[in-house]
């Protein structure tokens, strides 16, 4: 029998009632035939509730201890919805990552999984199990460890299933009804794509766009998962939701898919640095020791032998890089006249796989912020992206006026 693979992230399992609605959804699918795989998150609100005891409890906890807490919320879910599954007369049964096992990284709290074996739920499905209940988000360590895969790890969960046991499809279930031209809170133009490929797709959630996180699509990409993204609270039909597939799957791409931004920003200058080889690998390493997530990067034409370095971060991370870079300043690994940092920026960029056929875009895109006095501050581009830092409060502006000039409303 062919097998399915269906995601519910926390709105969607919030509650019991919401709980009922999901296995009713569940029924559905196995009436139609299918050996489903169910993934679960944990109820809204219930993991940010246990990380905060866990922080009240000890300011430098146990990693090890600290995944044991937080994957408990996927395990209550799991148990939950197996209970209304058989309510209703179906064969189902919850399963967390130990025992499937879904083996991991020994890396506590940020796991990455490593291997699904199937023999497992071969041999319960060929017994007449018809639904498997998954906690996800969870696995086990080489160690025997129960680890955790990172925020929002149960998309990543759910795709790793869907290829292990070669599922028809990985449905995700969210409190959208699918992938958006941009952030419909922000342009009420924004319209939602029937399907997206997976390269627009990663770039779009690499970018800011929250639907799937970027690892779960990662992974749909290198084992050609088919996604579809759906509401758990539209009525169901065939053509719901979007499909994240592969580009030859798609009729014809557009040009821009969509477009997507990154509210809180910063911009750091490190003014008359020393132009020579090495200076950037000076420069980034420290940054990277610290953990600063560093995106765009710009260096200006040097002069008299000095240059200055200009690159991106997120907000939150700026002292951090601030302090790593007084450090390396400290020690003499670079020398540098001033350290300017923006925290007032954001980043807007234009995703499509038509791209790389069309030329113009970025004139499109520049003219278009142009008539609306957006002054660009940094660009990086790739094949299939245009990015660009602007100042945060014409934010929403450039988004509006980007969808309005590549017609993505009817696009």
């Amino acid at each position: 029998m062919p097998r399915l693979v269906m995601k519910f992230g926390g709105t969607s399992v919030a509650n019991l009632d919401r709980i009922k609605r999901v296995a009713k959804r569940v029924g559905v699918e196995v009436a139609k035939g299918y050996e489903v795989i169910v993934v679960v998150s944990a109820m809204s609100g219930k993991t940010n509730e246990l990380v905060g005891w866990v922080n009240e409890t000890s300011a430098l906890y146990d990693a090890r201890e600290y995944d044991a807490v937080v994957s408990s919320g996927e395990n209550v879910t799991a148990g939950l919805l197996a209970l209304v599954l058989q309510e209703n007369g179906i064969e189902a049964r919850s399963w967390q990552g130990w025992q499937v096992p879904v083996k991991t990284s020994s890396a506590h709290s940020a796991a990455r999984i490593e291997e699904i074996p199937t023999d497992n739920f071969d041999a319960k499905f060929s017994a007449g199990m018809q639904v498997a209940v998954v906690a996800g988000f969870q696995g086990i360590s080489p160690e025997g460890r129960i680890t955790t895969l990172g925020r929002g790890g149960s998309d990543t969960t759910a795709v790793a299933f869907a290829a292990a046991h070669s599922a028809e499809r990985c449905d995700i279930y969210t409190d959208v009804d699918g992938v958006y031209t941009t952030d419909p809170r922000v342009t009420r133009k924004a319209r939602k794509l029937d399907a997206i490929a997976f390269e627009e797709m990663l770039e779009l959630a690499s970018l800011g766009a929250k639907v799937l996180q970027t690892r779960s699509v990662e992974l749909a990409m290198r084992y050609k998962v088919r996604l579809r993204v759906l509401s758990s609270f539209e009525e169901m039909s065939d053509n719901a939701g979007t499909l994240v597939c592969d580009e030859e799957d798609i009729m014809e791409s557009n040009v821009v898919a969509g477009v997507a931004f990154s509210r809180d920003e910063a911009k750091m200058t490190l003014v008359s640095v020393a132009d020579r080889p090495g200076v950037s690998a000076a420069i980034f390493g420290p940054l990277a020791d610290a953990g600063v997530n560093v995106d765009m990067i710009v260096q200006n034409i040097a002069e008299d032998g000095r240059t200055d370095m200009t690159f991106s971060l997120p907000v939150d991370q700026v002292a951090r890089a601030e302090k790593a870079m007084a450090e390396a300043k400290d020690s003499g690994d670079i020398n540098f006249h001033d350290l300017i940092a923006d925290t007032e920026v954001s980043k807007v960029s234009v995703v499509g796989i038509g791209m790389r056929s069309h030329a113009g875009v970025a004139a499109k895109m520049f003219e278009a912020l142009s008539a609306e006095g957006v002054n660009i501050k940094v660009i990086t581009t790739s094949e299939i992206k245009i990015s660009v830092l602007i100042d945060r409060k014409y934010m929403e502006l450039a988004v509006q006026a980007l969808h309005d000039a590549f017609e993505l409303e009817t696009a």
